[in-house]
């Protein structure tokens, strides 16, 4: 009886200030078979959902409450209409939500979806966190596809002098395989001593040199064979570029070549943490969690998921 009186008007009670927690109980409540009517309407209007400040709250649930194909299902929707929300103060924490979910087979094709907007994506005040967490957390293939967009050196200057692009590249540098560090760091290095007063100038200066100095170490443990556990983790699948040996004084980053030097690869985890996909402290442009979610009990995941800091580990 509930099904059949809500079937048709899940949409306009999820956009409903107190509609959405009568959703949020039916998911909550019924089994996931039986709670395919919210599925459909959200996967058939996941950008209305998604951009909306109760929808987005909503949509997540729907991920959490779903189950085997329904759960790849609505991802795969969501996926597909993720350049629009991406861009949205709402639907990009429905974006973020996925990411965080660390399932290869969501995240690979949400950051692949990215392909040839990243420059675009990283000067939006939304997006561009996104696409940063996408660097942290996308498998290593995926993760040199959007670094190397950022290769293009009339480019590279407008993101570095962005308020918002020169956080992109500052992950970038954090995040990028060694190889592909040292190509970004090498079309950089002309471009700093004109940045140098901006207000991110001296940040991205700090954060090269850091950089720099610990792929001075690495390079030099890799050379006496002296490697960390961390360094030496195994190649994972997606065909790693080839690594040009840096005594040859050729660039290091030849993905069609062929190198007797090859550093092992490293995941981001490893070297980082856990808390990779922490945002940066001084990165805080999402808005606030809508007042009337701080307290709910149908809303804790929420608060756990993106309530306090926009882009907060759900696990």
């Amino acid at each position: 009886m509930i099904i059949q009186a809500l079937s048709g008007q899940v949409v306009d009670l999820i956009q409903d200030l107190n509609g959405n927690h009568v959703i949020q109980k039916c998911l909550n409540h019924l089994k996931s078979s039986e709670a395919q009517f919210i599925f459909d309407a959200v996967g058939e209007h996941c950008i209305t959902v998604g951009t909306h400040r109760h929808g987005c709250c909503v949509l997540q649930r729907c991920i959490d409450h779903a189950s085997g194909f329904q759960k790849v299902d609505l991802v795969r929707k969501i996926t597909a209409h993720s350049f629009h929300l991406v861009q949205d103060p709402f639907g990009n924490y429905v974006v973020q939500y996925i990411l965080d979910l660390n399932d290869p087979a969501f995240t690979t094709p949400m950051c692949e979806g990215f392909a040839g907007k990243i420059i675009e994506l990283s000067k939006q005040k939304f997006s561009s966190n996104v696409i940063e967490k996408c660097i942290r957390c996308a498998e290593m293939s995926a993760k040199q596809l959007m670094i190397e967009e950022l290769l293009d050196a009339e480019e590279l200057e407008r993101l570095m002098r962005d308020s918002y692009g020169n956080y992109v590249v500052q992950t970038a540098l954090e995040f990028a395989p060694p190889a592909l560090c040292m190509l970004l760091i090498e079309m950089m290095r002309p471009i700093l001593p004109s940045i140098r007063q901006t207000p991110y100038g001296r940040r991205i200066q700090s954060k090269v040199q850091e950089r720099e100095g610990r792929l001075a170490a690495y390079t030099g443990r890799a050379a006496s064979g002296h490697v960390s556990p961390h360094e030496s983790s195994t190649t994972q699948s997606g065909a790693p570029p080839v690594y040009a040996s840096q005594a040859s004084g050729t660039s290091m980053y030849q993905p069609n070549g062929s190198s007797a030097y090859q550093p092992p690869m490293y995941t981001a985890a490893a070297n980082y943490g856990p808390n990779i996909a922490s945002p940066q402290p001084h990165r805080l442009s999402n808005p606030p969690l809508p007042h009337h979610l701080h307290n709910s009990v149908q809303n804790q995941a929420y608060q756990y998921g993106v309530g306090q800091n926009g882009m907060g580990n759900f696990f």
